[in-house]
């Protein structure tokens, strides 16, 4: 457990789904709170189509902000493309990690890229391993893994044959990312025993989102069963615009809170990551759906 690696999504899956537009000066506090915390990885935003999540209009200035503290900052600062041209505005700001997916689902990927699963299949993989001759790790994901909320059950075989495509060419971080929050442990645990055995030196990392309660269930078995990287979302805010039926991510806070009450990851400062849900609650003037920020941590 001490091994595991968080990687903070919520300036960018967490805010794309929020119809209020976030000044550009509160993500900065907002990332300036997270970095402090010791968060591992902190996901800046996505370089897409500014008329499709109007959110992720300001990534490069965001980027452009933290370069300053680039030498510095423990934190790695990632971002999400979808196309080669997010990829040259991703190089371009100077990410320290590149993400890069194809969802499982042929509705969601036309809907999320317009793309066939294939045709953004053989495009992300040539994009990828472009990425490490820059000096920058990539991550690649496959995406709708465990159900869609258009298509309902997706083949496991299907999500399988994506990870050996990219495992064959030489792309070993993987996350199994359940964007549509269909998941449940039994099946989780099949899908990251079975990625293990087509190359034990695969880097397993997760995404969950909590749209049916089973969420941080689903988080700890992934971690007893391969993944180390483990992507959530402060105040358990999130979703993506593309899905049928959006849902908050798991919500950092409550993640660190588990680990930190079995003694694991007590480097990261949990009330600095509470700070920012109590600020991102009352800018969005609404409850988000994490606890422990409202709670507050047990002591003991």
């Amino acid at each position: 457990m001490r091994d595991i690696r968080i990687h903070e999504v919520g300036l960018r899956d967490g805010l794309q789904m929020e119809s209020e537009p976030v000044p550009t000066v509160t993500k900065e506090q907002w990332a300036a709170m997270l970095i402090d915390s010791g968060l591992d990885i902190l996901q800046l935003g996505s370089f897409v189509n500014p008329a499709k999540v109007p959110q992720m209009a300001d990534t490069d200035e965001l980027f452009d902000y933290f370069k300053s503290n680039k030498k510095d900052r423990k934190t790695l600062l990632s971002c999400l493309v979808l196309n080669e041209k997010g990829l040259e505005r991703a190089i371009k700001s100077d990410a320290d990690m590149i993400c890069m997916g194809v969802s499982a689902s042929e509705t969601h990927s036309k809907k999320n890229t317009g793309m066939s699963t294939e045709e953004a299949l053989k495009r992300i993989i040539k994009m990828a391993i472009e990425v490490p001759n820059l000096g920058k790790p990539v991550q690649v994901s496959v995406q709708s893994a465990f159900g869609c909320g258009f298509e309902g059950e997706i083949p496991e075989e299907k999500v399988i044959n994506i990870v050996s495509r990219y495992s064959d060419a030489g792309i070993l971080n993987i996350s199994l990312a359940d964007t549509a929050g269909h998941a449940h442990p039994e099946q989780v645990k099949r899908l990251f025993s079975s990625i293990l055995e087509i190359n034990d030196k695969i880097k397993l990392a997760c995404h969950f989102h909590n749209t049916y309660g089973l969420g941080i269930t689903n988080v700890y078995t992934a971690i007893e069963y391969g993944a180390t990287f483990i992507e959530t979302a402060f105040g358990g805010l999130g979703g993506c615009p593309f899905t049928k039926l959006s849902a908050g991510n798991v919500c950092t806070e409550d993640f660190v809170h588990s680990l930190q009450r079995n003694n694991n990851r007590k480097d990261i400062n949990l009330e600095k990551i509470i700070a920012v849900s109590k600020y991102a609650s009352g800018f969005f003037v609404k409850e988000l759906p994490g606890l422990v920020y409202k709670t507050g941590g047990l002591k003991y």
